[in-house]
């Protein structure tokens, strides 16, 4: 077994961590395990009782840390801690948050260094040849990470106790992930009933982890189409691609109602994220992205290894378990309680929860309606939605037409890859499950490994998409737009179907009888990108003011504007 301190994949997160390496081991410094010690005897030996108190023990530790690329923390974080503990829960919810809740995360944070060091030891035989451990997940670097949920656990009790170093985060373009500006967006008067809702959220989460810890896995996927020309995989493609795609269009259905994470069909999820994962989770951001994260926190730790996403990157994470339920939205958000997650386990034992983040166009104002950034959104959809290894499943994608910038690996006897077949309706949920069924399996492929895979994989049914309103909040998209881009990346990613959940948004109101018309004149992905692209040159050069809906359907839209001037009139 490859010592600690060689390990390529545990150097290039030191920077990141706040341990120390030896010559075979990680450990932390000795006055922070008996800080880290006292803490964990409880408020009658540590003296911290209070929120005011408990920063003080935090910045202790920090202090005994004596990492020069700690940095101070947030000017107001200690006024958040204090404010939250003292005064924002009663004193009951306090009593039992240090009497049991800090000196277990104590007791969790003394585990961190033999934690990391099993997880290192595992993820060399976790995959016989597949990377999977900890390691900084950087730009147009596909691979995975998978961590087990306690780990997971110890990293977010760090974020908590601020003891990430984060000097070195922003050249690495890395998103936040110390806690300490969490707490102290509470002291604005316009946030504070989000943001402490939002600090609810994970201080449930850690009541829920310290009373049972969770025992499966979460894996963390950075998913890439190539931008160069590669043998044996899909690249990112070119407007000819889509305009010549025979694909047909996949099943739509239209959810009026009800919210992406409630669906119970086993889909993949669609995080509507910014290109720094998480968003402004862990500030005083409170859109779809940053709600998923406050309730499945798990996610949180993607935050601390995957820098920000390029155009032609998705990251899917599967296995982050919900904890806690919520009302509103935005400023309304607050959190309502327990959830407990019944979703089943997959072979790999996470949960059978699968989120993938993509980040849409931002501000995008009239641009949307070029064709560059028309093929930008449709490719960012496309390779979140992609099992970018799984050939034999999407072969027919790309041999009829829309192979131009584009290609899918085959079986090749000279080089002797063996692509692993999968019934048409059966798929493994992440790219990375399908390279471990293989004999052999080539790097350029999704970067992984070239080794033998050892771990079988539950096969599950085709998975569809679940998703929204992507990118038509706060950055600016046309929903319609919109709408059909996802419809049209979901079909050529071979995807079962997709749930839209439209969310009451009023240009949509038509979305079901424009989806069923499409369908029943079995349009192809090609046919509705040559409209999309029709449509949007006539709107950049406004050559039309109207939707893509009343653009493509005049007479359906003017017997339902006929209706209602009908139905309004006295």
């Amino acid at each position: 077994m490859e010592g600690m301190e060689n390990r390529e994949d545990l150097k290039s997160m030191l920077p990141f961590l706040p341990l120390l390496l030896g010559s075979s081991n990680l450990f932390w410094p000795s006055q922070v395990v008996k800080s880290l010690e006292t803490l964990s005897k409880g408020p009658l030996y540590s003296k911290v009782d209070s929120g005011e108190l408990l920063f003080d023990a935090i910045s202790h530790i920090r202090d005994s840390l004596a990492l020069p690329s700690l940095q101070p923390v947030a000017p107001f974080a200690h006024g958040g801690y204090a404010l939250f503990f003292d005064e924002l829960i009663s004193r009951a919810e306090a009593s039992k948050w240090f009497e049991e809740v800090v000196p277990a995360l104590a007791n969790l944070l003394l585990r961190l260094p033999s934690l990391l060091e099993s997880h290192y030891q595992d993820a060399d035989y976790l995959f016989n040849g597949v990377r999977t451990g900890l390691r900084l997940l950087g730009s147009q670097e596909a691979g995975i990470v998978f961590l087990g949920q306690e780990l997971v656990a110890a990293l977010l009790t760090c974020a908590f106790f601020c003891l990430f170093p984060v000097s070195d985060r922003g050249s690495k373009r890395l998103p936040t992930i110390n806690f300490d500006h969490l707490f102290e967006d509470i002291y604005d008067e316009g946030y504070r009933k989000k943001q402490e809702n939002k600090i609810k959220c994970i201080m449930h989460y850690f009541e829920r982890i310290c009373s049972s810890m969770p025992e499966g896995f979460v894996s963390f996927e950075r998913k890439v189409l190539p931008l160069e020309q590669l043998p044996l995989c899909v690249s990112y493609p070119e407007a000819d691609f889509w305009s010549k795609s025979v694909v047909s269009l996949c099943p739509f259905e239209v959810h009026s109602s009800g919210f992406i994470e409630d669906q119970s069909n086993g889909a993949l999820e669609v995080d509507f994220a910014n290109k720094y994962l998480g968003g402004g989770a862990l500030r005083s951001g409170c859109l779809q992205e940053e709600i998923r994260f406050m309730i499945n926190p798990e996610l949180i730790a993607g935050m601390l290894f995957l820098p920000c996403m390029e155009d032609n990157e998705a990251i899917e994470i599967v296995g982050a378990e919900r904890f806690s339920n919520y009302t509103g939205y935005a400023s309304s958000f607050c959190f309502s309680g327990d959830h407990v997650d019944k979703r089943n386990v997959d072979g790999f034992r996470r949960c059978k929860t699968r989120i993938v983040a993509i980040d849409a166009l931002c501000r995008a104002g009239m641009r949307q309606y070029k064709c560059t950034y028309l093929l930008r959104e449709a490719n960012k959809a496309f390779c979140g939605f992609l099992d970018q290894s799984n050939c034999d499943h999407h072969k027919s994608l790309f041999q009829d037409g829309g192979s131009q910038g584009s290609q899918c690996m085959e079986t090749d006897k000279d080089t002797n890859v063996v692509v692993k077949d999968f019934p048409m309706d059966e798929a493994p949920s992440t790219s990375v499950e399908i390279a471990m069924n293989r004999g052999e399996y080539i790097n350029q492929v999704i970067g992984y490994s070239d080794k033998k895979g050892s771990w079988c994989l539950d096969l599950e049914d085709k998975i569809g998409i679940a998703t929204g309103n992507w990118g038509c909040g706060a950055f600016g998209g046309d929903p319609e737009l919109k709408t059909m881009i996802q419809w049209l990346a979901a079909s050529q990613a071979a995807r079962r179907s997709v749930s839209y959940y439209a969310l009451g948004i009023k240009s949509l109101q038509n979305l079901n009888q424009v989806s069923q018309w499409i369908l029943s004149h079995e349009w192809t992905v090609g046919d509705l990108w040559n409209m999309l692209v029709e449509y949007s040159s006539r709107r950049f050069n406004k050559e039309t003011n109207l939707g893509f809906f009343a653009w493509l359907l005049p007479t359906l839209f003017a017997h339902d504007a006929k209706m209602s001037n009908l139905t309004s009139t006295p």
